[in-house]
């Protein structure tokens, strides 16, 4: 069902919910660039390419928005570099939408200095020092040209103790404000096309996540992200904070999910109400071997697979790479040739897609609860 009937369509950046089965819903976000059909999967490319393959590749296979990282950018090439190149559009010739992260997670993984003005850490190229406050890392995104940007936030480990997490959430509310702030300062000086997400922090705690929840909601951002979890904790200690985060979210407002791309992992997101998630778990399984297929995770170095004529996944012929046997990539991995990386990257990417794409029809004709539970039968 539709549930908005009176939106300003001139609004840009502008989300409408289209349809909807329980908490689960099919969305679009529209932007200048681009438009999204949600719910979507956004493939990492860190350094500003996804890992053996081309933005034409995934242009073919059907991707609207990709993510860059932050961190690795403003340290290589750097963001000024790629500024006169026209923003990683121009840079690696990507016609379509590009959300970028704040740098923070990457940053918070080095232990580094913090404190409430910002965080200070070491490059792991040159060892050469940095620093990063709310407002910088609004200015890097505006040079690397994100459609999308995210706010600095800070993200502490799971586990940690209570105090370290009542101090991610404070000083995740401070700097969202001063990262907002400035953005629409700059946006309101000729930027009217990008957008902001901020960031829900708590760890696993449930009270604390509703806290942050309602700090980043009051602040006003244009989407809200789900951080700090799929972090190395259980699926099922994921759910309840998840759940928490998303009850305190606006309903006429994206939510995306951060890291996460496992189906099993999506299935349930998506029945939480999430529209928008990332993740290197398809592309690095790929590179490591393993396809994903309708019935699930396929190892093709497996000597088993030595004689096999089946394509990567028989169920999925739409694949970009089925005209190749599971015998050949399996022949590929067995003497290192990389083209086998690249051939399961596109396919990995093309069958979470088209995994996207069938849970956007199940919700759109009721079904999702069945999805759902084929998904985990299969996944979970």
């Amino acid at each position: 069902m539709n549930l908005y009937e009176e939106k300003d369509s001139a609004l840009i950046p502008d989300f409408s919910v289209l349809a909807s089965d329980g908490n689960a819903r099919v969305g679009e976000f529209r932007m200048p660039r681009h438009s999204l059909q949600t719910p979507t999967f956004m493939p990492v490319g860190t350094r500003g390419s996804v890992r053996t393959i081309t933005s034409q590749d995934l242009e073919e296979i059907g991707a609207d928005i990709i993510l860059g990282n932050t961190y690795h950018l403003m340290l290589r090439p750097g963001e000024a570099l790629i500024e006169e190149f026209g923003g990683i559009h121009g840079f690696a010739n990507w016609p379509r939408l590009v959300l970028t992260d704040s740098g923070g997670y990457q940053v918070f993984s080095l232990e580094p200095y913090v404190d409430d003005d910002g965080v200070e850490f070491k490059s792991t190229y040159d060892g050469s020092m940095h620093r990063l406050t709310p407002e910088k890392a609004v200015e890097i995104q505006i040079s690397l040209g994100s459609d999308i940007q995210m706010v600095l936030d800070v993200c502490p480990p799971i586990p940690a103790e209570n105090g370290v997490v009542e101090m991610a959430v404070e000083r995740t509310h401070q700097w969202a404000k001063r990262g907002r702030d400035h953005f629409l300062k700059i946006r309101d000086s000729g930027h009217s096309d990008k957008a902001q997400f901020g960031i829900v922090q708590g760890g696993l705690n449930s009270d604390l996540r509703r806290v942050s929840a309602e700090q980043i909601v009051e602040v006003g951002f244009d989407g809200y992200a789900i951080g700090g979890l799929s972090v190395g904790e259980t699926r099922q200690e994921m759910i309840e904070p998840m759940n928490i985060s998303v009850e305190g979210l606006p309903v006429d407002r994206p939510r995306y999910f951060m890291g996460l791309g496992d189906p099993a992992g999506l299935v349930e997101a998506i029945a939480s109400g999430v529209d928008m998630f990332d993740c290197v778990w398809p592309t690095r399984l790929a590179r490591h071997g393993t396809a994903l297929t309708m019935e699930g995770r396929v190892n093709l170095g497996a000597a088993r697979y030595a004689r096999s004529d089946d394509p990567i996944d028989p169920q999925f012929l739409l694949s970009p790479t089925s005209k190749w046997s599971r015998g050949y990539i399996r022949h590929l991995l067995s003497v290192g040739e990389p083209v086998a990386g690249r051939l399961l990257t596109l396919h990995n990417l093309a069958w979470t897609f088209d995994f996207i794409r069938r849970a956007r029809e199940s919700i759109q004709m009721g079904e999702f609860a069945s999805f759902r539970k084929q998904t985990l039968q299969i996944w979970g």
